[in-house]
């Protein structure tokens, strides 16, 4: 069994974060009828301070994917798309456009608003990603929209024994990912483990944090730990570090995401979040005025 540390020379007083639950993922459709499995934003697990929603989507089938995500409006909060296989061109109300490729990644921080567009460009073939929401201090909400688009080789990976890293935020042996300037300080890790391989990550103590198992099945937390299988999220108790196990057998693929928790009120209506009812109504009204984006 190899053993693997984000800081070897970090061990003294460090506290093992515990799961304290596991959510399996459910099968749902968003978009235009895209099939999903919703981890994150459901009666089980509605949010993990400020994660808000956690989608997986994961097919072969072209009927699956094809419809996409066609014009929609966002206010409130950030979207983050994180794509491991296909391709997905996006186009706002604002004139923006690119291509997310297998790889590659957009952190979209919504803010006061826009209108866009999320659309396979293949006919084909495996399409395979995850959607992530964010959610925005109250104080940030309003501000301008903007967009970190990140190409396969802006993401750098760090490989450790038995484990290959690719960081999209966050640090991992002093290398640190390329999305900045984001309010709650975020981890966003893809974290790869060969059979029977242990990672330890360390994350700010305070932040909320939570993983979702997308190949294999892994053991989460010290000791034994607790068994995790593919397609569940583990929400993680509080601690300064986590360690995880891959399966001997399968070994494991697995998307770590850590964040400082806002603690302020969330109001959320479909593709809207803010901080009460009616800033929700401001939001509706604003989007059939024509007055997002």
């Amino acid at each position: 069994m190899s053993q693997v540390s984000s800081s070897m020379n970090e061990r003294a007083e460090r506290t093992e974060r515990e799961v304290t639950k596991v959510v399996p993922s459910m099968p749902t459709s968003d978009g235009a009828g895209v099939r999903l499995n919703r981890s994150l934003g459901t009666a089980a697990l509605p949010m993990v301070d400020p994660f808000l929603m956690l989608d997986e989507f994961r097919s072969d089938d072209p009927d699956d994917y094809l419809a996409g995500f066609p014009d929609h409006p966002h206010r409130g909060f950030e979207t983050v798309t994180y794509m491991l296989a296909g391709e997905m061109q996006h186009r706002d109300s604002a004139g923006n456009s690119g291509l997310l490729v297998g790889g590659g990644a957009q952190w979209m921080t919504a803010g006061r608003g826009l209108v866009h567009s999320e659309m396979p460009k293949q006919k084909d073939g495996l399409m395979w990603g995850f959607q992530l929401w964010v959610n925005l201090p109250r104080a940030e909400k309003m501000k301008a929209p903007r967009y970190q688009d990140l190409a396969p080789e802006q993401i750098p990976e760090v490989e450790i024994r038995g484990a290959k890293v690719r960081v999209v935020a966050g640090e991992v042996e002093g290398t640190r990912g390329p999305v900045q300037g984001i309010a709650v300080e975020p981890t966003m890790l893809d974290i790869a483990l060969k059979p029977g391989a242990r990672f330890t990550q360390l994350l700010p103590a305070k932040h909320g944090a939570f993983l979702y198992v997308f190949v294999g099945a892994a053991q989460v937390g010290p000791a034994d730990g607790v068994r995790v299988p593919r397609g569940a999220a583990a929400v993680l108790g509080e601690g300064d570090s986590v360690t995880i196990e891959a399966d001997a057998e399968e070994g494991a693929r697995v998307l770590l995401l850590a964040a400082r928790p806002l603690n302020e009120p969330v109001a959320r209506y479909g593709p809207f979040v803010m901080s009460t009812k009616q800033e929700i109504q401001q939001a509706i009204a604003d989007f059939q005025a024509g007055r997002l984006g």
